[in-house]
């Protein structure tokens, strides 16, 4: 049987005139890296200014007469409280609390709002919106095949962007966006992004893809892959879907209470609520490894006193931190400092302890992601 062609992103090209190394993620060829490699091009984030081809990321729109008073319901976040042009991250919840996937909810006006998810979930998150919108006035459009996006992001962006738009960046709020030009292109442009850095997000059509990315790296900004980018979203502990979030798992116990307006009715809520009475189970907590002896990854146990307790949903060496860190569910009544130990093969474990979260905070112009 042959086997499935990979996706590519109107900018596969330049990634392989570049030097590029390629991967599957999810069904599409994806740069991992380039010539520098992941460190150097999550220093070059860090400090200056890296691009990601982040196209493979689905846009869900919803339109017509009831798209507010829909987005509202679908979602826990309020976005009928939010101002045009602002943008919210906010998970989508089942009947029972868990995570279809987690998600930017874009306001355009009072009849559109644009849901850009997750490359793994496109096609059940467009199936489960559709299945909840019956009695609602409205159209729910897949326009993944209309958009290339790409992310800039680094503590240098505005500076280096700001010659050449025609939006005025410093007057875009964090989590905020404005539809205008960039060096003559059309984009919808948000102030987004994964990494922790300030940064922006270009929405752009397919055949504009490859200019702006050359302008973006003419004028300053490095080419980054995959990577880099889930260091960099690691470091700054945003959430990766089915890593730290899936179906099973809820927006309390993946300390994203935040988000939720349990106040108003919303997909889950009766499930949330009454699993805020009867008091989690688990939480997502961050560890610091403090012995010598490897780097735990997804999937690992998290043992206390000989029995398994949790499992490690993402770790890595921070080269922003110096320290082997890890994100992972734990019982909830684990508090910082508390001890513990985690495996990293059958009989070989490393001994590491609670810290507080976030591991790493950057430029990021951050009002609501806290």
């Amino acid at each position: 049987m042959q086997a499935k062609a990979l996706r590519k992103t109107p900018l596969h090209a330049e990634h392989v005139r570049l030097g590029a190394k390629m991967v599957e993620f999810f069904g599409w060829d994806l740069p991992l890296h380039f010539s520098g490699g992941i460190l150097k091009e999550h220093e070059v984030v860090r400090k200056q200014a890296g691009i990601f081809d982040v196209s493979h990321m689905g846009e869900i729109l919803l339109q017509g007469k009831d798209a507010l008073a829909f987005a509202n319901r679908l979602l826990p976040s309020n976005v009928e409280n939010m101002k045009f042009g602002e943008i919210c991250y906010t998970p989508m919840c089942n009947a029972a609390g868990g995570v279809v996937d987690d998600l930017l909810a874009y306001k355009i006006d009072n009849h559109q709002v644009l849901l850009v998810v997750n490359a793994s979930n496109v096609q059940k998150d467009f199936q489960w919106i559709k299945s909840q919108a019956e009695g609602f006035q409205l159209e729910v459009l897949d326009r993944s095949e209309a958009y290339a996006q790409i992310a800039v992001q680094g503590p240098a962006v505005e500076e280096m962007l700001r010659p050449f738009s025609g939006v005025c960046l410093e007057k875009i709020p964090f989590y905020s966006f404005e539809f205008g030009r960039f060096n003559g292109i059309q984009a919808l442009v948000s102030r987004t992004g994964y990494t922790g850095e300030d940064g922006f997000e270009f929405y752009v059509e397919p055949e504009a893809a490859v200019p702006l990315w050359r302008k973006l790296i003419e004028i300053g900004a490095k080419p980054a892959g995959l990577g880099a980018r889930d260091l960099l979203r690691f470091e700054a502990c945003y959430m990766l879907y089915g890593n730290e979030l899936d179906d099973q798992t809820t927006p309390l116990e993946a300390g994203l209470k935040w988000t939720l307006d349990l106040e108003k009715d919303f997909v889950g809520r009766d499930a949330l609520l009454k699993e805020r009475q009867g008091g989690l189970q688990k939480k997502l907590r961050g560890l610091e490894v403090i012995e010598k002896g490897g780097i735990p990854r997804h999937g690992n146990a998290i043992l206390h006193q000989g029995k398994k307790v949790g499992t490690v949903t993402s770790g890595n060496r921070s080269p922003s931190a110096g320290k082997i860190l890890c994100l992972g569910y734990v019982p909830a009544s684990f508090k910082l400092g508390q001890q513990v130990d985690l495996e990293l093969r059958e009989n070989k474990t490393v001994k590491a302890q609670i810290i507080k979260l976030p591991f790493y905070r950057g430029s990021v112009k951050n009002k609501k992601m806290d």
